[in-house]
């Protein structure tokens, strides 16, 4: 039963893998619509023939990475279960431990070590694909410690959840969903909370805006938004990437809006002010908190869903995959694939909820600043600066993008009184 299983979970992955490189490499999607070429919005304007040709194959190479990465993972849990290493792991993590918080301490130690080894390849594979297309300017050694302090968050993180979420199943086998679900509110917020000032400077160093004269501009756009002006850093990327970047991090009084180094340095000072309006309709619009109630309520839904969703597998697939109840520590991968198969199921909603909010934030930006040209400047060199891709197909867009296509973001922020076409632009200009 085990081995059919297995070579059936093979047989599924390798046709989902050849359909997602047929649909993403030959599928002809994603191409520009024929009333936005030539204009501001289309890449071939803004960007030369070998920026187009790179940012055509990263971003198939990347999408195509993306899913197939996650279902690999799906399958790598579902072999640790068929070929007994989960058992045993339970059973070295028993017999050097009683108390049931170091047998979790020490099974999810050898799990998280198994994952980072076996998945290590094609993480390098993504930094050198990074290098390669000159997005990534990160030295081999700075890229490998901070994929060690992902493995050494990841697994506190994991260390934690875990010990809480078996220890709940034990107690309550019918309604540990609930309790997790209750304790995962307060324990969220916490972390959103700690995150600017404990974890984010683990990777990268954040101070204060430093350019005072930019700094002015920005707290007088700030005033004027009537929004806290003390939440401004900027953080040291220019060694790690040559992408561009800003957002919003932390909630209550660790909130602070962030600013790349590589945007400081590479957009202009009205580029800047757009991109930071942006950041302040997050703020003034309650994005983080929005954001935070839709989590609490898709959270109740995914763990009611992979409580049912495992206690079926374990009665009707448990002998084969070495389960013999949900509240063995042996059923961990289980229950990390079924939560992951959630997440990347429920993606197309979150991200979607996660577009509409940047779009409302690029018009908070456009009404605050009025300043048109320079959002379509900013998002031409953002995308030139990511090798993006402005107009992705429909799948990609759904499972992939928390923001607008680029094509959307610069369409529905330039001037509609201004010509789309740059040289009929120039043409009316000098006919005045």
């Amino acid at each position: 039963m085990a081995k059919r299983m297995g070579i059936i979970a093979l047989m599924l992955f390798g046709v989902y893998a050849v359909g997602m490189y047929l649909y993403i490499f030959h599928s002809g999607s994603g191409e520009i619509p024929a009333a936005l070429k030539g204009t501001v919005a289309d890449p071939a304007v803004f960007m030369s023939h070998h920026e187009l040709l790179l940012s055509g194959e990263y971003s198939k190479i990347r999408n195509y990475l993306f899913f197939v990465a996650t279902p690999l993972e799906w399958l790598i849990y579902l072999f640790i279960l068929l070929a007994g290493l989960s058992k045993l792991f339970e059973k070295w993590s028993v017999s050097r431990a009683k108390s049931t918080l170091f047998q979790t301490i020490i099974y999810v130690f050898w799990l998280s070590l198994l994952m980072y080894v076996v998945l290590w390849p094609l993480d390098y594979y993504r930094y050198h694909l990074s290098k390669d297309y000159g997005i990534s300017t990160q030295t081999f050694p700075s890229w490998m410690k901070d994929g060690l302090i992902d493995f050494g968050v990841n697994y506190v993180t994991s260390v934690l959840v875990m010990s809480v979420v078996y220890w709940l199943i034990k107690k309550s086998t019918k309604r540990w969903w609930l309790y997790a679900w209750l304790l995962s509110i307060p324990f969220s917020i916490f972390v959103m909370f700690v995150q600017p000032v404990v974890i984010d400077p683990l990777y990268n160093d954040f101070y204060p805006l430093q350019n005072k004269e930019l700094e002015a501009k920005i707290l007088a756009l700030a005033d004027q938004a009537n929004i806290p002006s003390d939440h401004v850093y900027e953080v040291n990327m220019a060694e790690k990437t040559n992408a561009m970047n800003a957002y919003v991090t932390g909630i209550g009084s660790n909130s602070r809006i962030v600013l790349w180094d590589t945007t400081l340095n590479r957009l202009t000072d009205r580029e800047i002010l757009f991109i930071m309006a942006h950041e302040m309709g997050h703020y003034v619009e309650k994005h983080i908190y929005i954001g935070i109630a839709c989590y609490i309520l898709l959270s109740f839904v995914g763990l009611w869903l992979a409580a049912k969703m495992m206690n079926w597998i374990i009665a009707r697939y448990g002998k084969a995959l070495k389960i013999s109840k949900i509240s063995d520590l042996r059923s961990m991968p289980l229950f990390l694939l079924v939560t992951s198969f959630l997440l990347f199921a429920s993606s197309p909603l979150s991200n979607y909820i996660s577009r509409y909010q940047e779009s409302r934030a690029d018009q908070y930006a456009i009404e605050l600043t009025g300043d048109h040209q320079a959002a379509v400047t900013s998002f031409q060199k953002l995308t030139k600066a990511g090798l993006s891709e402005v107009n992705p197909p429909l799948l990609v867009k759904w499972f992939r993008y928390t923001h607008p296509p680029m094509l959307e973001r610069i369409y529905k922020v330039v001037d509609k009184n201004e010509d789309l076409v740059p040289e009929k632009k120039e043409e009316r200009k000098r006919n005045k």
